[in-house]
């Protein structure tokens, strides 16, 4: 879930950030937290491992994306909002995220004197309106370019029917970019992202493997633990029997001692603790730790 892989569109980015959110907002029990957690991993793996979530999956994303391609970056790039609704909102959302700054959002043709003033300075000009006509022509726009100086200006078209006369882009230092463009932009990232999404999925199965073997070695954390209590308290009474031979070490050597000791009883449970866990994930998981339970008398004491 967390890697967006069963949303409309593979690789959604929300998703995750919505996971995120809802783990901070706090879990019930060890149980979810660990499955909140190893949610969170897989989809920071998969956005870090494919490219699912690299290519813009929405017209608005892809008009942000195209903006950012013609400019190398958008830090401090201003932005014209040719009407107020959804999708030039969404697109603006876009652009801010990637560093652009709106600079006026006008939807009333009795904005125009301040739509030509813009014209004249910002960077890029999104339309959404719901005008019958052409909202911009080319001759309008190429006395603006005068005052520019060439800097580069991008236009995108999101209406239906279109906003910006098409010959608006044949004027020099002018990118102009219609919802036929976007949409088919979309269409190629979708394409390429459910392929990325193969790879996500295997990635995906390989951390729910592992929270599924974490579950089940929870059947025999207690044998785990008595069996290494057990051992640490053998190994403190052999060290009492003789406290007569280590008084006569100093401190370092004592310490030493007790190292060595506990380095010993680590190792000897080292590959039966993994093999316990190993062996948990299958159907006599609990068979081995009531084995180890009788193989050591671990309980006998507590009867």
């Amino acid at each position: 879930m967390a890697a967006g892989l069963d949303s409309l569109v593979p690789g959604e980015g929300e998703i995750l950030g919505q996971v995120r959110l809802a783990h901070e907002l706090g879990t019930n029990g060890p149980l979810l937290d660990r499955a909140f957690r190893q949610a969170l991993h897989a989809g920071r793996k998969v956005r870090a491992e494919t490219a699912i979530g690299q290519s813009p999956a929405s017209v608005s994303a892809a008009a942000a994306a195209l903006a950012e391609q013609v400019f190398g970056s958008l830090d401090g790039r201003s932005i014209l909002l040719l009407g107020a609704g959804k999708v030039s909102e969404q697109a603006a959302r876009n652009l801010r995220s990637r560093g652009a700054e709106i600079s006026l959002v006008a939807n009333s043709k009795t904005e125009r004197d301040r739509i030509d003033e813009e014209l004249a300075t910002v960077d890029v000009v999104i339309a959404s309106t719901n005008a019958p006509g052409v909202v911009l022509d080319a001759a309008n726009v190429s006395e603006k370019l005068k005052g520019r100086r060439r800097r580069r200006l991008v236009l995108v078209d999101l209406a239906v029917p279109r906003d910006l006369d098409p010959a608006i882009g044949e004027l020099d230092g002018c990118y102009l970019y219609d919802i036929d463009d976007l949409e088919q932009i979309v269409v190629e990232t979708l394409s390429l992202r459910r392929r990325e999404a193969e790879r996500a999925e295997a990635i995906v199965a390989a951390e729910a493997e592992k929270f599924h073997e974490w579950h089940a070695s929870l059947d025999v954390l207690p044998a785990i633990t008595s069996l290494r209590a057990r051992a640490e308290e053998i190994r403190e009474a052999e060290l009492q029997k003789a406290d007569a031979l280590l008084a006569r070490l100093d401190d370092s050597q004592r310490r030493a001692v007790e190292a060595v000791t506990a380095q010993i009883v680590n190792k000897l449970l080292h590959l039966p603790t993994v093999r316990m866990k190993q062996a948990a994930a299958a159907a006599d998981g609990v068979l081995y730790a009531e084995t180890v339970r009788h193989l050591f008398g671990l309980g006998e004491d507590e009867r």
